[in-house]
């Protein structure tokens, strides 16, 4: 194919002359030609993914059992099939950077501000502007110029044992500081994404010394160094072993929904106490979806993602994975609703992923593993 491209520069461009190698540039018209072949031939050799009016390409960290259902109903009401690739977070960033221009990716979904954050400031999303979804996700909970929006809120409150513990001792995440709680608190590793958004809401409220301050004397109250995730922290206040932890509240509703009968009597041990109630509000943070910066089917991702913001959508999030809807007229599931109504902080949560790597020097000065 090359060399008929070259065959017809030469007949078309300079018929009169001799074709030979040496004598291209004394023939204008073929030296121009030439500097078209070399273009054309280079994305010939960059395959770049065409859109396809029927699809929707997806990386997601969630895990696929707990969004299919809702994938399938976006297939049966939009006609749009969804191609859908699960991993790490971390693993989905680097393969996006790596594959460019070329990503079949149009749709990045993920958990936590600080993930999202990180996805924008590597340059793989780009912003897209939705009067559906400015008007249904409140504005604290999507990024101010619409690089990404969430789609489901989860809270961070503290978790105590309801025997050793009477809720009236307990006030806000600064009070967890006292030493009155020394050994006897629980927290996963300052490498998880949940912790370092927390640090790095206090450092947006208080600024980096108090965040600081109040991380070195958590710490010191520690009664275990940091292991497991936020279902073994609540695990271990139900064992006895400490008598506070900090975790995400979709993780005890999948304790106590369990078929597990031990992690149902875990659940069943702990109570959960909603900090900050008189100052800045509980910590919350999101799940969320962004549109890829080479998404090859750019309307059909801001359709999902507004399908996912719609009421049937919501309601189905919000019973699989037990997260509270981000949307303020709809009710969470029953066993989430049944823990009672919360002032949630309303921090725009941009500025979780602004002050991360903050956050994690922080955690880090504070000695926290």
């Amino acid at each position: 194919m090359n060399s008929l491209i070259v065959w017809s520069f030469r007949h078309f461009f300079c018929r009169d002359k001799q074709f030979e190698v040496g004598s291209m540039l004394s023939c204008p018209l073929i030296a121009a030609g030439i500097v078209a072949l070399i273009s054309l031939l280079v994305c010939i050799g960059t395959p770049v993914q065409a859109a396809d009016q029927k699809f929707v390409n997806i990386y997601s960290y969630r895990q696929e059992v707990l969004i299919a259902p809702l994938l399938d109903k976006f297939t049966e009401v939009s006609g749009i099939q969804v191609r859908l690739v699960s991993g790490k977070a971390d693993v989905l960033l680097e393969r996006l950077k790596s594959e460019g221009r070329n990503s079949p990716a149009d749709v990045l979904l993920t958990a936590d501000a600080g993930r999202l954050h990180r996805a924008l400031d590597t340059g793989v999303l780009q912003p897209v502007h939705s009067n559906i979804l400015d008007t249904l996700i409140p504005a604290q909970y999507r990024e101010p110029n619409g690089y990404w929006y969430a789609l489901s809120l989860r809270a961070r409150p503290i978790i105590y044992a309801v025997d050793r513990v009477v809720p009236q001792e307990l006030v806000d995440y600064e009070g967890l500081t006292d030493e009155k709680w020394r050994g006897r608190i629980c927290v996963r590793s300052s490498n998880s994404i949940y912790n370092q958004s927390l640090i790095a809401s206090m450092i947006a409220h208080r600024g980096i010394a108090a965040a600081e301050n109040w991380a070195e004397a958590l710490v010191s109250n520690f009664a275990r160094k940091p292991a497991g995730g936020d279902r073994d922290q609540i695990r271990a206040v139900a064992s006895g072993e400490c008598d506070i932890a900090l975790a995400n509240t979709y993780y005890l509703a999948q304790l106590a929904s369990s078929e597990n009968e031990r992690d149902q009597a875990a659940a069943a041990a702990v109570a959960i106490f909603w900090p900050n109630q008189d100052s800045t509000g509980t910590h919350v943070n999101v799940s969320g979806a962004a549109v890829t910066a080479n998404a090859k089917n750019l309307t059909n991702a801001v359709k999902l993602i507004e399908f996912l913001v719609g009421d049937e959508a919501q309601e189905l999030y919000a019973k699989s994975v037990y997260e509270y809807p981000i949307r303020d007229d709809l009710s969470a599931a029953p066993l989430v609703a049944s823990w009672g109504k919360f002032k949630a902080d309303d921090l725009n949560l941009s500025l979780l992923g602004e002050y991360n790597a903050e956050a994690v020097r922080v955690a880090d000065r504070a000695g926290w593993p």
